[in-house]
Order: C-alpha cells, then structure tokens, then sequence
C-alpha cells in the first residue's frame, strides 16, 4: 500500500480528507519517514530543526485578516530583548502555542502576535557593562552614541530569545513580530502620554519615589522586591528642647536619616508620652528643634520604644504623617545616606547610643539589580490612576467584578481587587537613556527673558514644538527622562494591531484578543495596566481571559536561582530529550495555581513516550506494507471499542482545552494513547489483521498530540504542516449496540487477560509459558450463553499466552487450578504441581494484606472518637470491614483447597 494513503481513515471519516490526504513524514523515501537516523529509538534532533524552518518558511501560522472564519487572537508577553529563555518562558509560550494550535485545528483564523521588549533599564545595564569594560561610562560617550550602541547590539544579538522561542516550537505569526521601540508603537506610545497629559491624568511632581542607587533611577512601587533581612534596630536619646537632661527615646532602623528629622511622634493615648506631646526636642547631631506630635496611624507603642522619629524625605510611611502634620521635607545627599558608621560613633561619643538590638526587618529591593532602595525625594512623572471624575483603575475593577475579563483561576481576584482598591499613582519616568522619550519640552529662555530663567510648566506635545508658546523663544531642552518599560507594555494589546489608526484591519479584526497567558508576578506589573489602559482609549477590555500559571520550581519545590545553583536550562533539557517531552512535561504538571515541581525522571518519562508514539507509527507502517487489501466490511469488536475509546477522549480533551485545563487535557490524551491503544489496540489488531481502523485511529490521535508534542506528530502527518482537529462521529458515539461492545471488550478481553496476566505474575510465571484456563459461565450476568464469549476467544488466547480454552456450564470447576473471579464468570488457570505451590505462596500474601487492612479498619472502628465520625462515613467503613472479612474467608477457602491438591 503507499505510504501517503496510510492514515486515510476507515469509512470516509477522515478528518484530513475534508481538505487533503495526509501522508507519512515529508515525501521521501520509506526509510526515512519513520527514521531519520534509520534506529528504532526517535531522534528528536534532525525533526525539529527541519520543522521549524518549514513552518516558517511556508506561513503556515500567519493570521489573515481578510477571512471570514472566527477569529482568535493573542499576543505573547514580550520577552525583554536581553533576555534568553528560562523555564518560566518555556511553559507560558507551551502553554500558548497549545492553545493556538488548537484553535487553529478547529479552523479559527488565529493570530498569535510576537514580539520583544525593549527592557529599558536591563538593557541600558548590558551596554554600560560593556563600557566599563573599556573603562568608560555612558556619559563619557554622550547619549546620542550610547543609544547608538544599544540599537547595533540589539541588531547583533537581540534575536536571541526569539531563535529559542521558534525552537520550542512557538507558532507564532513571525511576520507580524513587534518591537517595543518600533516606530509605529512609539507613535502609540506618544499618543497615549499627552492625551492622558491634557486630560489631567499625567503630571508631573516633586514627590518620594523608589529610587535605585545602582541603576540610578526611580522605580515604581511594583519594581521593588520585599526581602525578610536581620537588622538592627538602634535606640537614640533626643533631648528635651526645655530640658537638654530629660530624654525622648526613639527607636528606629536606619540612624543615618536622622539628620533629615522633621518630627518625633508619640501615641497621643500612651500616658508615657502624650504629655511632650507640643513641646519640642534637640536634634541630636544638629542645632535644629524638631516638634513632638501624637500620630495614632504611624505609631504602635509596642513596637521599640514607643516613639519614633518622622522622616519625611526618606520613608513613604513618614512622608504620609509629614503630610498630616504639615512637615517641611528634607533630602539627604548620597554621601550622607552612607554615613551610617560616622553617625553612630557620633552618637556613641556624646552617649545618645543606648542600645543596639537585632531586628529582622522586611528591606526593598530593586527587582532588576537586586540593591537596596532608597526612597528618595525628586520630580518625577505619574499617572493618575484614581481620579475622582476620571479613573483609570475602577473600570478595569469593574471589568472584572462583572466578568469582563476573566481571571483564570478565580483565586486570583482577591489579590486582583485588593491591589486595585488601593492603587497609588504610578511613577512612570526613569532616569536612563535607552527608552521612549517623555514628548516634553521646557523653554530655556531668552535675551528678553519673558519666561525668566526658565518656563516651569512643561510643552508636552506629540510633535517637538519649535518655539516656547509664551515667549516665542526657540531655545526649548526636552526632558531627559524617559518613560517606564510598563507604559509601552501596558499598550501592547492593542498598539501591536495598529492602534490608534481605528481601521488598522488587524485591529478591527482581532482587537479586543481573547485570552492572555501570563505568570502571576507580573498580574499589577502587566496584566492591571493593560486593562486600564485598554478600557480608556479603545472602550473595549483587551482581551476576555486571563490564564494565570504558577512558578516552575526545582524538584524539591525551591525557587531557582543562581545563588543556590538549581537553575534548570530548557534549552539543555530540549537538547537532551527533546522539545515535545519537555513541551508535554510541562503541560501536564501545569495545574491551575500550582506550582510545578520540575524533575528530570518526568521528562525521561515523556521522551519515552514520544519513543512509544514513534515505535507505534512503524509497527503501524510495517502492517500497512504488509496487507494487500484494507478493505473490509463491518468492524471487529476491539476496532468499535478503540473508535469509541477515541471519540471519548476527543471529546474530554476539547473540553479540557476549552476550560483552559491543560494539564487535564495532557492527562487524558496521554493515558488514552499509552494504555488504550498501545498496550491494548496494537496487540488486538495483531489477531484482526485489519489497518482500516487502526492507520485512522492513529491519524487522529497525532492530531490529539500536535498541539502538545508538534514535532514528532508532525513529522508523522504531513508535510504542509495544516492539521485538524479529531471529528467526534455522535452517532457513532452513542449508538447502544457500539457502546455495549465496548463495555464487552473492556469485561471480556481486557479485564480478564489483565486478571490472568496479574495471576501469572504473582506465581512468576513466564509469559512465554503457555496455559490453559477453563471459564465457567454459570456465574455470569444476565444469562449469557457461551457463544457471547466465542468470539473473544483469540484475543484471550493471544494477549494472556493462553494455548486451550474450554467453556463450561453448571459443572464442577477443575480441582488443580487457580480461582480468578471476573465480570463474565470464574477462570480456572489450570495448574501442574509446582504452579500449586506458587498459588498458595500467592494467596498466603494475599491473606496477610488483607489481615493488615482489616487490622487498620478494625482500630478505627474500636476508636471512641470514631462514634463521632459522619453517619456515611461510619457506614463505608462497616461496609469496608465486611468486604474484607468476606475476602479473607474465600482466600482462607482457597488456601485450604489448594493444599489439598499437594497431598
């Protein structure tokens, strides 16, 4: 038979044939399609690099926005441009490409959109890295050769996690891939900044920020990381202004800040205190009196000494309470930040030190560079997310409390809701180089000097302005900041498809998308802003459901870092067992709001899966060069219960998919293919002798695993690279007499062969050891005759090495034998004396398992506690108690019988 018929399915059912028939491999010779190294094992290798050029090469996975099929759309969380891929990335890209793939295979026209992230403050840190190599810095450059540098490394080496995303197997639209700095999303970007400028939503403000000391910039709340560190905490005597010989004791953690001191405040209800409450006190150190203030917010008079000092210019707590208390706010320099040392020998020295105690403390840090922040007070640009007339975060609250957007798990909306509840305003500029720049511009003034040293208000435009508006004068510096990485990223949804030009034909076919896949650390970094900002300048949510997944952690469930050397390479694992076996690994352990204990033994497991999947298609190969003539007219009983089996699993898988239970969906393909067709059709098929069923079946269970494993099934479908998904025949399904047959197969030929397969075991028996078995049907069910078993008699034989089977009715079972209670009567195995022995040694353990269950049973029923128990659950274990004594009595029967025969 040709090889390109092969998985033509039986009875014109063919899913492939509503457009094409689907051949073996890539149209080349036989010993090739099946083999590329011509071994038995698979060699992931030469497949994969040879698929992912096709797929790419052929546009097999490019959108079309002209068709009129349904439409589904995503785009991929744009890795930073510096990046390359680790776990994390693999399994949210896995978990993409499922879906598209999918989606495509039930004929949606799919867009799954690429692209990078500029990664402003990391990338900036690679090139000065580079520099200080040279031993010279950005400014000793300039900015506009800095940029330059950046833009000609991204060229050179900024490809890189995308290469590692196409070897993963990632179908992507790669023509559509988008750069977070392309012209066209910058112009978005712009857009987006002063229309939110002259709605009074962007402002600029001299306010405390976090700012990073290494990366030398501010940083959002959500840019800095909260590590439990051991401290100290130091105990300072501050002098009564009107008496220098009494003491205020103030408790705090950081020493060096209190030469920006504004206040010390009290408890205004601690009888200790709330009468200096008023007065003032001597700033140690300095010539400055400071007020005493009673703040009930900021202070817990447990903590420390119940007093603490308030420094608005460098803790967001004290700036609140400067706020209320109407504090001047005071900035310390670098320098002086770092005198921790100089400030405490001071201290020592005019004895105001009175204790030094440990103290595990909660520090932040930079979540690019990992130093610890500094809150630091500087103008700054935010946006206004709570605007009583024009908010930015209720709507998106909105969305999701009514199910505009779907969070996927739900547990997730607490933490979702809680965050945006108490949004504060975002701090988007940075103070770097390599990013978009903030379109505003300040007048600097001129000879008339009509603006003064210089305009304060800024000209924010989309377009750089040639002259000041006030003063006419054309001497005009734009603002050196740029803007955060989040503002682009937090437009990606709907900028990527051409917005805001409204007739984009992508944006009006595929906008809003339909499901992000996102990890759930960057759920307010990301996946919050989008929602925000899609609902503000499009009117619609950008996109319907967000998949939260989990961490990828070591083995022992440890975080993976660096620092505890138990990072795991993907590109390494995919090198050494395959992409589809790590892809399928980490699909079917990707549990809703679990975390995936990643170890390499389950990987081992599905690279010898993709290897059973393999040897499969050749045994199948070897069957079809083998028959003359496929054709046959009616269907043999295991080929009902494999079509069945396969319409079942089709269509549990769909709806797995369809609630975004990809593990599940992994689950129930995996065990179908493992267990079902291989350990059970292919050795059935081996008595029919029939490849009708079996090549169509296995057609479609390769459509089942593309989109989990795309490599190894693609190969072995075809060579253009379009599948479909596997077509359920409903009537089929559910026609009485098929089901019936299917339940026959499971009770006649596999649960007795498995039962007899587990005696012969249990008595090591070898397999290569025929036997003959006796089945007595007067035992059996709804009063079957013998002819109902008759036609199973050859798989029997065959699968449980069986050589004679005789059937009998109402009389007495064979004495040397073994008892083996099924669903269609009792098999004797029939036995030879040194068989017998096995069989008692069997069912002695038997007895002496059954004894330690009933033990265990026996003990909780004698429990006084267990009166309490639940009424059913008392019952079952009555119940459980009862079974069990009754097995031990036939097994004891047995025991008996069976020495008997040794006499």
């Amino acid at each position: 038979m040709p090889l390109d018929s092969m998985f033509q399915t039986d009875h014109g059912m063919s899913n492939a044939d509503q457009n094409q028939s689907v051949p073996v491999g890539n149209q080349s010779s036989k010993s090739d399609r099946l083999s590329p190294q011509g071994g038995k094992i698979y060699d992931p290798s030469v497949v994969e690099e040879k698929w992912v050029k096709i797929w790419e090469a052929s546009g097999v996975f490019r959108a079309d926005p002209q068709s009129t099929d349904p439409t589904f759309s995503m785009v991929i969380p744009p890795p930073n441009v510096t990046g390359v891929l680790h776990l994390g990335h693999a399994l949210n890209t896995t978990l993409q490409d499922i879906l598209a793939r999918y989606k495509r295979m039930k004929g949606f026209n799919v867009l799954w959109l690429p692209g990078t992230d500029h990664a402003g403050i990391a990338t900036q840190n690679v090139i000065e890295r580079q520099l200080a190599q040279e031993e010279i810095s950005r400014h000793d450059i300039g900015r506009e050769a800095f940029i330059q540098k950046i833009w000609e490394w991204k060229e050179q080496s900024g490809g890189t996690i995308i290469s590692q995303l196409k070897k993963l197997g990632a179908s992507c639209d790669w023509s559509r891939e988008r750069f977070t700095l392309d012209d066209e999303l910058s112009k978005a970007v712009t857009n987006i900044f002063v229309r939110l400028y002259n709605e009074g939503l962007i402002y600029r403000a001299k306010r405390l920020v976090n700012g990073c000391p290494a990366c030398q910039t501010a940083l959002s709340d959500i840019e800095v990381e909260h590590e439990e560190t051991q401290g100290s905490l130091y105990h300072i005597q501050y002098p009564l202004a009107d008496d220098p010989t009494k003491f205020l004791t103030v408790a705090t953690t950081r020493p060096e800040t209190m030469l920006a001191d504004t206040a010390v405040a009290v408890h205004p209800e601690d009888p200790r205190f709330n009468a200096l409450i008023g007065k003032f006190v001597q700033l140690p150190l300095t010539t400055r009196t400071i007020p005493i203030v009673g703040d009930s917010i900021l202070v817990d008079r447990e903590f420390g000494t119940g007093a603490v000092k308030i420094t608005p210019g460098h803790d967001f707590n004290d700036e609140k309470a400067g706020k209320r208390h109407k504090l001047p706010i005071i900035s310390l320099s670098d320098a002086e930040l770092k005198g921790r040392e100089r400030v405490v020998s001071a201290l020592q020295e005019k004895g105001l030190l009175i204790a030094v105690k440990d103290h595990l403390m909660s520090v932040g840090k930079c979540y690019r560079c990992k130093s610890i922040i500094e809150p630091t007070c500087s103008s700054q640009w935010f946006v206004k997310v709570n605007d009583p007339q024009n908010s930015l975060a209720r709507p998106a609250i909105d969305a999701v409390r009514e199910r505009k957007v779907r969070l996927i798990p739900e547990t997730w909306e607490p933490n979702y809701f809680g965050w945006m509840e108490n949004i504060e305003d975002w701090c988007i500029s940075r103070q770097i180089w390599w990013g978009h720049p903030i379109p505003a511009w300040y007048c600097v003034g001129n000879d008339i000097g009509q603006c003064g040293p210089g305009c304060a208000e800024p000209i924010v435009s989309a377009i750089p302005p040639l002259k000041c508006p006030k003063c006419g004068s054309a001497n005009l510096r734009q603002d050196a900041d740029v803007l955060d990485t989040w503002f682009s990223s937090a437009l990606w949804p709907f900028s990527t498809l051409g917005w805001p030009d409204g007739d984009s034909p992508l944006f009006k076919k595929f906008y809003p998308t339909n499901t992000l896949i996102s990890g759930f650390d960057i759920l307010f970094f990301w996946v919050a802003r989008m929602i925000m900002m899609g609902l503000h300048f499009t009117k619609e949510v950008p996109f319907r459901d967000v998949y939260i997944h989990a961490l990828v952690r070591d083995a022992k469930g440890q975080k993976m870092s660096k620092s505890k050397g138990n990072v795991i390479d993907p590109i390494a694992l995919m090198n050494q067992y395959g992409t589809d076996a790590l892809r399928f690994t980490l699909a079917s352990m990707a549990s809703p709001g679990r975390d995936i204990k990643l170890a390499e033994d389950r990987i081992i497991g599905y690279r010898n899966f993709a290897n059973k999947i393999w040897n499969a298609a050749r045994f199948i190969q070897i069957c079809v060069e083998e028959k003359t003539d496929t054709t046959t007219s009616s269907l043999s009983s295991p080929d009902i219960w494999i079509k069945m089996r396969l319409y079942e699993t089709t269509v549990a898988v769909d709806k797995a998919l369809e609630r975004y239970r990809i593990d599940e969906a992994a689950e129930i393909v995996y065990q179908f293919v493992w267990h079902q067709f291989c350990d059970w059709y292919l050795e059935l098929s081996k008595v029919t002798k029939t490849t009708d069923t079996l090549t169509s079946v296995f057609h479609d269970i390769l459509c089942l695993l593309h989109p989990f494993m795309p490599f190894i099934t693609q190969e072995l479908l075809a060579s253009d690279g379009k599948n479909f998904f596997p077509k359920v025949d409903g009537t089929f399904l559910n026609n009485p007499e098929n089901v019936a047959m299917a339940r026959l197969v499971d009770t006649m030929i596999i649960e007795m062969v498995t039962k007899i397969r587990n005696v012969r075991g249990e008595m090591n028996i070898p397999p290569s050891e025929e036997m003959d078995i006796v089945i007595d049907m007067k035992l059996c069910a709804g009063g079957n005759s013998a002819s109902t078993v008759t036609p199973f008699l050859p798989y029997i034989k065959r699968l449980a090495r069986i050589r004679d089977i005789t059937i009998m009715i109402d009389k007495s079972p064979p004495k040397r034998s073994a008892i083996i209670p099924t669903a269609w009567g009792v098999v004797y195995l029939l036995l030879d004396m040194p068989h017998i022995q096995k069989e008692i040694d069997r069912l002695l353990k038997v007895a002496q398992k059954l004894d330690k269950e009933m033990t265990s049973v026996t003990n909780r029923l004698n429990n006084p506690d267990f009166i309490k128990a639940p009424v059913e659950v008392r019952a079952k274990t009555n119940i459980a108690y009862h079974e069990l004594k009754q097995k031990k009595q036939d097994g004891i029967a047995q025991i008996s019988r069976m020495q008997g025969l040794l006499v």
